[in-house]
């Protein structure tokens, strides 16, 4: 079986195909102006790409690759693509662009390609998934843009990103879990394995305490699965309980029932559940009746 390659028709397909390449479309005199496909532009005529599916860019990383620029300059150019008037757009590279914007850099180095929103979305979106360090919720919501977005299938999907469908599956169903515990996540508090292993759980309360306790006792994946395992028997003993037909009787009871009946010469009703508890009711017609019967019982 062929193996998958990683990026699927993410950016490094895109970049290859000369359809998307503004210098295969320019004339001689434009084409000096970004030699060997290569430009510098200015800061000022950058804009951030709004597909990409990074939402918080770590501080401390910023200022290492801040630092770094510096001394060495940027070794690898952004990737853009070209708006009009003059303006240019993100296609991967967001992190050097705001660490040269810290460094205080005038221009960067480009690499200038063409791409309609579609495409951009899932360059953008499948660049990312493979080349940053995202966070699980992070990756999780650029799988569902992909699917919404670019209408994509799950099988696709998994093609795309070179996943299993099985993982790409367990991404998206973190967006199922409640906001606590996505946030948990997000914060770093629980791992990805924690909360893949809260999602098979239905009650949502039982979620939370579970999430709970793994905040408060440092609870080891291993140990989140158990619990989970635990509550899920649980969960499945209760309800094959309730499930269990009422007032099934043992054959002393049935006895016994007959018996009452007999001797109280009215109709008896005995139920038990499934505690070893239970009532006795003992119909009566009228008042009368109802004395025959408390003299019996010698009440």
């Amino acid at each position: 079986m062929a193996k998958k390659q990683a990026l699927g028709r993410g950016l490094g397909a895109l970049l290859s195909d000369a359809s998307t390449d503004i210098t295969s479309n320019l004339g001689i005199q434009e084409r000096e102006h970004v030699v060997g496909n290569i430009a510098m532009l200015k800061i000022s005529q950058i804009e951030v790409n709004p597909f990409n599916p990074r939402i918080e860019f770590e501080k401390d990383g910023l200022a290492e690759l801040a630092s770094s620029i510096k001394e060495l300059g940027i070794v690898q150019p952004l990737t853009v693509r070209k708006l009009g008037n003059d303006k240019f757009q993100i296609i991967s590279g967001e992190r050097r662009f705001k660490a040269s914007q810290i460094v205080g850099l005038k221009e960067v180095p480009v690499y200038i390609r063409i791409a309609n929103d579609q495409a951009m979305l899932e360059m953008a979106l499948v660049e990312n998934i493979q080349r940053r360090d995202l966070n699980p919720l992070e990756i999780a919501l650029s799988y569902k843009r992909l699917v919404d977005e670019c209408n994509l299938t799950q099988e696709a999907l998994a093609d795309r990103v070179g996943k299993k469908r099985s993982s790409t599956a367990n991404y998206l169903r973190l967006l199922t879990l409640p906001i606590e515990i996505q946030n948990a996540l997000k914060e770093k508090k629980i791992s990805f394995g924690h909360a893949r292993s809260l999602i098979s759980i239905d009650d949502d309360e039982v979620k939370l305490y579970i999430l709970d306790m793994i905040i408060k006792e440092n609870l080891s994946v291993r140990k989140v699965e158990d619990l989970v395992r635990e509550s899920k028997e649980a969960q499945s003993n209760q309800s094959e309980k309730t499930k269990r037909p009422a007032n099934i009787l043992s054959d002393s009871h049935k006895k016994m029932k007959s018996n009452l009946k007999e001797i109280l010469d009215a109709k008896v009703n005995l139920k038990s559940n499934n505690n070893g508890g239970g009532n006795i009711v003992i119909s009566f017609k009228s008042e009368s009746d109802l004395e025959r019967i408390m003299k019996i019982i010698d009440v």
